[in-house]
């Protein structure tokens, strides 16, 4: 292919070409326990499944692989393409298979592999990735090529961590037991292999020795399914688990203060924003913006973190994560009840107005509640509207919900990802938007020039901010801790992810 520029090509020195893991490797040895704060679900299993947020990620970094992935140092390393290249019109993205690396049941990974998984692949950006992408084709076992349509610079963000497309299946393996037989029974390409699952209980997983990267340390990994904080930290003090996802910050001060274990917070995607969902209504008091103006001055945003988060959180004022590539730091929002009232006045609202219900996911109720309280009291008369999280996913898709939503995303991308989904018309979450906006979007697309795309994505976020679309609380720091018997749990080592990973790279103490 003429006027082609490679992106990418790693060589890891530590394994062989052939795909195998270093003959001197210890075998993996001991079991580390998790435990999880939501329930697992089967759909978590397949990477088709895959919506637009970064809890299945957590499974499937152990038991499937991507052709690139988010790795420590790297958001888009090479994993199972070894390299890909780019034609200079930006029409066409040609990877590289890695020689040697096999699905669980030692089927070999091909390129047919990739194309079904690409044309399986069934969640929130199906129908993107079905308009822009025009062909997907093989030439021989390790090479494919996907032809778009026009120039779309963030293909690979969206292919290879913003979704589940360029996670890989094994096309004869799903073909032969159908979606529901391997969600009972997945398969994949991962550093650990499918043991068992027994629902709301644990999924277990077993080391798979010859995985390319590098042999797993540990040998069994189990998930337990804990939803209560208070008991996750007691099965950690017990020893019962040996790392606890997402504790609540009087759980992370004891923790703190128990020896043996270790606080680790770790800075995440989840960005946090409160959503005006009525502002495109000219009969609603959220059309004006020095209504939404005044509930962002109304949030305590830095007593929320400490009381919530320890003060780990990062306070960003974007819907945007601050690591995320084009991203652009806003001005910060001032806690100021007393102005707050003053736009609520100039606006109409002397004594404030009944605004409500404010909808949130009662996972998050820990952040809506002070949140809702420092509304009530600039004068904004609202009801906390706390929703199971199947029925509140339901309602975000669907955009049934009035007034404000509490909403949030924890998906790796980068900013125009964000944007497309949260901002700009069309978007899976987008209840309206601003034709000057949409404007940009659409221009900064198909633009390869990347500091003229920039300034584009700037220039839009800052229109985001202008116009006070969102009232951000912050960038959330995942609270997580590990017990005595961890020499490393990996928590936060992959940029933006909250959980641990890779999980190859987990490590007990020795004995």
């Amino acid at each position: 292919m003429r006027g082609i520029r490679s992106i990418a090509v790693l060589t890891l020195v530590s394994t062989i070409l052939a795909g195998g893991v270093a003959a001197a490797a210890a075998a993996p040895e001991g079991q580390m326990t998790w435990g999880i704060h939501v329930s697992l679900v089967p759909t978590w299993f397949d990477p088709a499944e895959t919506t637009g947020i970064v809890t299945p990620f957590m499974l499937m970094y152990a038991l499937h692989d991507a052709m690139v992935k988010p790795l420590p140092g790297n958001p888009l390393a090479p994993s199972l393409a070894e390299s890909w290249t780019v034609s200079s019109d930006g029409l066409a993205y040609e990877f590289v298979l890695r020689n040697g690396v096999r699905f669980h049941n030692g089927d070999p990974v091909t390129a047919e592999d990739v194309k079904f998984s690409f044309e399986r692949y069934r969640g929130p950006a199906s129908k993107t990735f079905k308009e822009r992408v025009a062909a997907v084709e093989t030439s021989g076992p390790t090479r494919i090529r996907f032809r778009l349509r026009e120039p779309w610079p963030d293909f690979l963000t969206f292919y290879a961590s913003a979704t589940g497309a360029g996670w890989i299946v094994p096309k004869k393996y799903v073909e032969k037991v159908g979606d529901e037989g391997f969600k009972k029974a997945p398969i994949g390409a991962g550093p650990h292999r499918f043991v068992s699952f027994t629902p709301g209980v644990e999924l277990v997983l077993e080391a798979v020795d010859q995985y390319w990267r590098k042999a797993p340390q540990v040998k069994r990994l189990v998930f337990r399914t804990i939803p209560d904080p208070s008991t996750r930290f007691a099965a950690l003090k017990r020893g019962e688990i040996d790392v606890s996802y997402w504790m609540t910050a009087s759980l992370g001060e004891e923790l703190r203060r128990t020896p043996g274990l270790t606080l680790k917070p770790s800075l995440a995607n989840n960005s946090y924003w409160v959503y005006f969902v009525d502002q495109w209504d000219p009969k609603s008091p959220w059309h004006d913006r020095r209504v939404r103006l005044a509930a962002n001055y109304a949030i305590d945003r830095q007593a929320i973190n400490q009381a919530e988060t320890l003060g780990y959180s990062r306070m960003n004022y974007s819907l945007i994560p601050s690591h995320f590539e084009f991203f652009w730091q806003p001005p910060a929002i001032p806690y100021d009840r007393a102005r707050a009232k003053q736009l609520l006045a100039e606006a109409g609202y002397p004594n404030g107005f009944d605004a409500g219900d404010f909808t949130c996911d009662a996972v998050h109720a820990g952040i809506a509640e002070p949140v809702a309280n420092d509304l009530r009291a600039a004068g904004f008369r609202l009801k906390l509207r706390p929703l199971e999280r199947a029925s509140y996913n339901k309602g975000q898709v669907e955009k049934t919900f009035k007034n404000l939503v509490l909403s949030a995303s924890a998906a790796f991308g980068n900013a125009p990802t964000r944007l497309e989904a949260f901002v700009v018309a069309g978007g899976a979450y987008v209840y309206g938007s601003y034709p000057d906006i949409d404007g940009l979007f659409r221009e900064q697309a198909a633009e390869l020039d990347r500091k003229r795309r920039e300034a584009t994505l700037h220039r839009i976020q800052q229109l985001v901010h202008d116009k006070a679309m969102f009232a951000p609380i912050w960038q959330l720091a995942a609270m997580g801790g590990f017990g005595p018997r961890v020499e490393e749990s990996e928590l936060g080592l992959i940029t933006g992810f909250p959980f641990s990973g890779p999980y190859e790279d987990v490590r007990l103490k020795a004995k």
